[in-house]
């Protein structure tokens, strides 16, 4: 990739594809949140050795559209999260699905670990954003809001649900409450949620933010 101006550069790619999608990647990072839709491209080369355009970024048509708030809760959703995955320079993609109960915003791409963070917590923030912008008004209808990126959710499920079986077995052979590893909110509300038909441990939050974690005590001993 070279520069020109502020608003326009060059970028390469194997296809004529991967050269336009490196272009808007690349713009993204001055312009958070850019689509093909507010580039224009010029292709400079086109053949077996690969592709080189040039592309430049219409300012004009790219704030209007960042200003311009979508009257749908999955758009507004989408637009949060591309602005984001833009400004932080990832190469991805966003697919965003709506079901009766939840929003769920799936980022796919590689190298994501700045969009999660430390045990999730950026991404974690990002979709406690997502949810305020999808629902701003506290009355009405809401649905769940959910940010992904290349299958961390289930990843991070399936990571706590073996703590939280840990934690019991212990809670249990040594008859005493067990805590666990200091927790966002979301990550004790999938453990409280994962052992919550249990009748043998009930669960419960101790501390504050950002070292509150989750106790599994034996029901016996409460």
């Amino acid at each position: 990739m070279s520069e020109d101006a502020g608003n326009r550069l060059e970028a390469e790619g194997a296809t004529l594809g991967e050269a336009k999608w490196a272009a808007v990647r690349d713009l993204g990072s001055r312009f958070p949140g850019i689509t093909g839709d507010e580039v224009s491209f010029e292709i400079l080369a086109d053949g077996e050795e690969g592709a080189l355009v040039s592309a430049e970024a219409d300012v004009e048509a790219w704030r209007a559209a960042a200003d311009a708030v979508p009257e749908e809760p999955a758009e507004r959703v989408r637009q949060l999260v591309s602005r984001v995955v833009g400004a932080c320079g990832l190469e991805a993609t966003i697919d965003v699905a709506e079901g009766e109960e939840e929003i769920r915003a799936t980022v796919n791409g590689e190298d994501l670990g700045l969009l999660i963070g430390k045990h999730g917590s950026t991404i974690d923030a990002l979709q406690h954003l997502a949810f305020r912008a999808a629902f701003p008004e506290p009355e009405g209808a809401r649905k769940r809001v959910v940010v992904d990126a290349a299958g961390y959710r289930e990843r991070r499920e399936a990571t706590l649900q073996r703590a939280a079986d840990r934690a019991v077995e212990d809670a249990l052979s040594f008859a005493r409450p067990v805590e666990l590893e200091p927790m966002t909110a979301p990550d004790r509300k999938i453990v409280h949620n994962y052992l919550a038909e249990r009748t043998d441990v009930q669960t419960h939050s101790e501390g504050e933010e950002p070292e509150r974690r989750l106790v599994v005590s034996p029901v016996s001993t409460v």
